[in-house]
């Protein structure tokens, strides 16, 4: 008895190998090469981040600075952070800067909108001692305008209590 493959059969084959064939092909580029599914893989878009450039410091410096519920103190983590955009800056001296302080702390909308002001120009007063120019800078307190999460949990309350270090090329308000 001889064996064959209908024709059916044969187109089920045929389907089934091009599937095995597509999906070992799947995550290819056009260069043939595998993109890795790994979290340290390049991110599309900043593959060519130019030292000076918006991208650089916000990837490589950080441009948040957080605070505790209802200070102003810069601690030792935003101490680690402004340090290094000091220095950034000192570095690319083209950039000119606005500190746009956020608060979701206990109080009414007037107390927010001055601990925010407050933490902006703390951010401010500190980059000067580094050594940036004062002139290049200014700041705002924004209160609870623009949060980050909107919720009752401390720690993502805690997202909204910062000053957010924005480059600009020129003075806005």
């Amino acid at each position: 008895m001889a064996f064959g493959i209908s024709g059916l059969a044969a187109r089920t084959l045929a389907v089934l190998g091009l599937s095995m064939a597509l999906a070992a092909c799947e995550g290819l580029g056009s260069m043939g090469s595998r993109t890795p599914d790994v979290t340290n893989a390049p991110a599309k878009g900043f593959a060519d981040v130019k030292a000076g450039s918006e991208e650089d410091f916000i990837l490589n410096v950080g441009r948040r600075t957080y605070f505790k519920s209802g200070s102003a103190e810069i601690d030792d983590v935003a101490r680690t952070t402004l340090d290094k955009q000091a220095e950034w800056l000192k570095r690319y001296t083209t950039w000119k800067v606005k500190l746009q302080g956020f608060a979701d702390d206990p109080g009414g909308a007037k107390a927010n909108k001055a601990l925010s002001a407050k933490r902006a120009e703390a951010v401010r007063l500190y980059l000067v001692s580094r050594g940036v120019e004062a002139a290049r800078m200014w700041s705002k307190g924004y209160g609870t305008k623009r949060i980050v999460r909107d919720c009752s949990d401390i720690t993502c309350k805690s997202q909204n209590r910062r000053v957010v270090t924005n480059l600009r090329e020129e003075f806005d308000t």
